[in-house]
């Protein structure tokens, strides 16, 4: 990846659905180029998908949560693997300092979330959870 690449990127990251025109003038070089390039960070696996960001309060039913995961022993692999298969969990992060992986968690409802709670409780490997609902977002 070179500077185009990167500049490349942050463009889309402001706005995903910014034309190969426009990304083409900003970066000042041909929309065939732009074309190739995003044809080559998508083969790449650099570009792995295109989303919509919502604003917090956009979906006031859902409920978010954030679940700190200590992991026993060496089985980090095994536990991620499986809150990666958890319809629940929406984002993993591994991170240091208190917890082993911080998983973002999505729910329709206080039931639900109840449930993939329980679920992650069961995967083998983990030592301790704790677990925060989001109430507010400010930026």
């Amino acid at each position: 990846m070179d500077d185009t690449d990167r500049r490349l990127i942050a463009l889309l990251r402001q706005d995903a659905r910014m034309s190969v025109a426009t990304l083409a003038a900003k970066l000042g070089v041909s929309r065939g180029t732009v074309t190739n390039r995003l044809r080559k960070l998508e083969d790449e696996q650099v570009i792995v998908g295109y989303t919509v960001r919502l604003k917090p309060d956009a979906e006031p039913t859902h409920i978010r949560a954030w679940m700190g995961v200590l992991v026993e022993g060496n089985q980090t692999r095994a536990v991620t693997a499986s809150l990666l298969g958890e319809p629940g969990v929406e984002a993993l992060h591994d991170t240091n300092g208190r917890w082993d992986l911080l998983a973002e968690l999505r729910a329709e409802s206080m039931g639900e979330l109840s449930k993939v709670l329980e679920r992650i409780r069961l995967i083998k490997g983990i030592a301790n959870t704790e677990t925060n609902i989001l109430l507010a977002t400010f930026r």
